[in-house]
């Protein structure tokens, strides 16, 4: 939860306790037959329920209805025999319904709001960042003027594997590739899906830590007969702007393959 969702929900349930006393001051002091100022503490269990869940929405309208006995008894012209009416019963029910209602509402709400945003910025096949978010967290690493490193990498033979096995197959491969980009990078590293077989990665080490890195996901990846080509870029060597950065890691990469394939050429023409 960010500091700001639980600095607006603190601020809620501010509100909600002086709605607790204020309902209770106004109860006591200004109840008459029939006014029916006890519905003013429906105000604050709602507010609870908005930022809360059900249980808790529920023991909000506990704490209304616990507030609306005590003000019954200690208002002017009042005994705690009032208090053992169908009408307090009722006030509780009916507080402690609508808390729970209110709060798993709002929470459910809550919980599909954070699934559609989780779908809008990550990978639905892999779980890693998509393109969005790549392009949103380059942008930031610009902005920040500090040095990071671009990687783009690119499976050799997705198309290959698609083919000859299926597009199973391929889901299945591109899901270990990204989960060996996830073992081999840090916290601090941003690792993301950005195309169909192409992956990146923005990190704060240098491009000669970097390419041990690219290494290791090489051979980890190597024993599944899956190979990757990288291509780099570093802030601010190579570039200052994430248009430049990009394009620079994307010429690269296309070097990298092109190398990758005349590699494989030569070595399938001497075994032939």
């Amino acid at each position: 939860m960010s500091a700001a969702l639980i600095q607006n929900r603190k601020v809620v349930l501010g509100v909600a306790a002086a709605g607790y006393v204020a309902g209770f001051a106004a109860f006591v002091t200004f109840e008459q037959s029939g006014l029916g100022l006890g519905h003013f503490f429906y105000i604050p269990v709602c507010l609870v329920g908005l930022v809360t869940d059900a249980k808790r929405g529920a023991l909000g309208g506990a704490l209304a209805a616990g507030l609306y006995a005590l003000a019954v008894v200690v208002g002017p012209g009042a005994s705690a025999t009032h208090v053992l009416t169908e009408s307090t019963a009722i006030r509780l029910l009916t507080f402690t319904i609508v808390g729970a209602i209110v709060g798993w509402y709002a929470s459910s709400n809550r919980t599909l709001v954070s699934r559609l945003r989780d779908h809008a910025t990550h990978d639905f096949l892999t779980g890693l960042g998509n393109a969005r978010i790549f392009d949103e967290d380059l942008a930031t690493r610009c902005a920040a003027e500090q040095p990071f490193t671009v990687v783009l990498a690119d499976m050799d033979d997705l198309k290959r594997i698609n083919d000859t096995h299926g597009h199973e197959a391929g889901n299945a491969a591109l899901r270990l590739v990204a989960d060996a980009l996830r073992e081999n990078t840090s916290m601090c590293d941003d690792v993301a899906r950005i195309g169909g077989d192409e992956f990146a990665i923005l990190t704060c080490l240098t491009p000669e830590q970097t390419a041990l890195v690219c290494a290791r996901i090489s051979r980890a990846i190597a024993a599944e007969d899956l190979h990757l080509s990288f291509g780099t870029t570093a802030y601010p060597e190579d570039g200052t702007t994430a248009v430049e950065l990009f394009r620079k890691a994307d010429d690269r990469l296309f070097t990298a393959k092109l190398l990758s394939g005349n590699r494989k050429t030569v070595l399938f023409a001497a075994r032939s």
